[in-house]
């Protein structure tokens, strides 16, 4: 049975980037040039703070003229209880459940240094609308993720294209950190990303999750 979702998903909001085979690919001759000279070995990490959270399908309002918008749709994982060093295996006994989440951003200079303006602007984390438990989700890991913008399909993947499982996530993320209950993991953006303008309506659609609805509207200047 779902569980509403506002008194779970109390805690931090994390990101993972770069966690779909198509985005990494996308970046190889990137990241093989200096500094870094190779891909990430680890998860890249980023903060949603707090004054991104968006629960409620609550409008997201556009940066402006001259700005990119982009929403982001993503998988979530609310954690149930705290990790700490948890193996793969086990990784899945902390899960509280899962729900969808809109990742809104500018566009990104760098994926190993996500920019705080580009990801934490106010309602910049769309999540909900409902945690639906692991046991009502037949496979984590072959869930259809879409992307409408007013009705039309704009950006289609599915969790089959994570680099990383769930499970090797939480492994690799609590090895060297304590995921306390109510965190909110989420689990990455796949490639492809569309700009969207005031007046859209944008849904994000994830198979055993139900549709997460935000409006897009204009910046009011003062």
């Amino acid at each position: 049975m779902s569980r509403a979702l506002h008194d779970v998903a109390t805690g931090t909001l994390f990101g993972v980037a770069l966690n779909y085979q198509g985005l990494l690919k996308q970046h190889l001759a990137e990241f093989e040039a200096p500094p870094y000279q190779k891909p990430p070995v680890k998860p890249v990490l980023f903060i949603k703070t707090p004054n991104t959270r968006n629960q409620n399908g609550g409008d997201v309002v556009h940066p402006g003229q001259g700005e990119r918008l982009q929403p982001g749709p993503a998988l979530a994982v609310v954690m149930g209880k705290d990790a700490s060093r948890v193996s793969a295996a086990d990784a899945l006994d902390y899960v509280a459940g899962f729900t969808l989440v809109n990742e809104f951003s500018l566009p990104e200079d760098s994926y190993y240094r996500p920019a705080v303006k580009a990801k934490c602007r106010d309602a910049f984390c769309a999540i909900g609308p409902e945690l639906v438990p692991t046991a009502q989700l037949d496979d984590l890991h072959s869930l259809a993720i879409t992307l409408y913008v007013n009705g039309e399909i704009r950006q289609q993947n599915t969790t089959a294209n994570f680099v990383r499982s769930i499970p090797l996530l939480i492994a690799e993320i609590s090895e060297f950190m304590t995921l306390h209950a109510g965190d909110v993991l989420i689990t990455g953006t796949p490639e492809g990303r569309v700009d969207v303008q005031p007046g859209d309506t944008v849904e994000v659609e994830i198979s055993g999750l139900g549709r997460l609805v935000n409006h897009i509207k204009a910046e009011e200047l003062s």
